[in-house]
């Protein structure tokens, strides 16, 4: 196999390898909920054809000059030793992300189960993750039109009353067209109960939570919901117009999360959008804006422009 290697950005992930598979994965649009399932790999096996992966002993030089419907992907690979618990929790990622079609939600190829280590394969995106992306030089056009395709994108996953409580700059992928697609669902869930009838997922004890991008009633009372999600969102927006800054920079989590304390505009940015964050970050989850209220508001920025 041809691989291209990228440093991983997820617990368990520590390669991503770019290969050729010979044709598409053919897909039945029924899907499976992972957490139905005792063991993550049956309910893969409905959805998934395993046998698109070349063989491990192809010539990687007819890999390289291209085969008749090939197409690059990438595959992450779970590392060696890990416990059934990270085994389940890699493959539910392939679960969730499987149920979804949307041109700014990474796009699932397929799964390799049955033979160590397994592997999650996905479209394969050039630019890589949009954290180290934004290194580069961009016009606020450009840095609104990334926002705008992942809040398409989110939009598209609250609507089927998903949570992806992980959302943030460094989990976004980056197309040679500048196309942002929402990627690393290893913490969404469905969100299957309410709260204040508001559809929500009440997290457990001991979940990790990714403090700089969570909402204050996520990490104070586990209370996850496309509001949340918006939260993280307007810090994935700081991130944006900050070209990859970290979000609070040095500052401790807990002062990061301190009361009333909201990030200030970054450099040239302009106050529109440094508005639009605020109102991301009201307190009160039912004062902030929806996704389709933001996309709105984007748009009519990219007009402006």
């Amino acid at each position: 196999l041809l691989f291209d290697f990228v440093q991983g950005t997820t617990d368990h992930i520590r390669i991503i390898q770019t290969v050729y598979i010979t044709k598409t994965c053919i897909t039945k649009k029924t899907w499976y909920l992972c957490f139905i399932y005792a063991e993550p790999f049956i309910f893969i096996y409905p959805f998934i054809n395993e046998s698109v992966i070349l063989n491990q002993t192809v010539d990687k030089t007819i890999l390289s000059q291209g085969a008749t419907n090939s197409v690059l992907v990438a595959v992450k690979t779970l590392r060696w030793g890990a416990s059934d618990r990270e085994r389940g929790m890699f493959l539910s990622e392939a679960g969730v992300l499987g149920q979804f079609d949307h041109p700014n939600v990474l796009k699932l190829e397929g799964v390799v189960t049955r033979s160590p280590p397994e592997r999650i394969i996905t479209e394969f995106m050039e630019n890589g993750p949009l954290d180290a992306f934004l290194r580069g030089q961009f016009s606020v056009l450009q840095l609104v039109g990334m926002l705008r395709g992942v809040g398409a994108g989110m939009r598209y996953l609250a609507e089927r009353n998903f949570v992806h409580r992980d959302l943030a700059a460094r989990n976004v992928l980056v197309n040679s067209n500048l196309v942002c697609k929402v990627s690393d669902f290893g913490l969404s869930r469905l969100m299957r109960g309410l709260d204040h009838n508001i559809p929500t997922y009440t997290a457990s004890l001991g979940s990790k939570i990714p403090v700089r991008w969570t909402a204050p009633e996520a990490f104070q009372h586990r209370k996850f919901s496309s509001a949340s999600d918006v939260w993280s969102f307007g810090i994935l927006m700081w991130e944006v117009m900050s070209y990859g800054e970290r979000p609070y920079w040095d500052m401790s989590n807990q002062e990061a999360v301190a009361d009333q304390y909201r990030l200030p505009a970054p450099h040239n940015c302009p106050p529109a959008l440094h508005s639009l964050m605020l109102q991301c970050w009201q307190a009160d989850r039912g004062d902030r804006p929806g996704f389709d209220s933001l996309l709105s508001s984007l748009d009519r920025k990219l007009t402006m422009e």
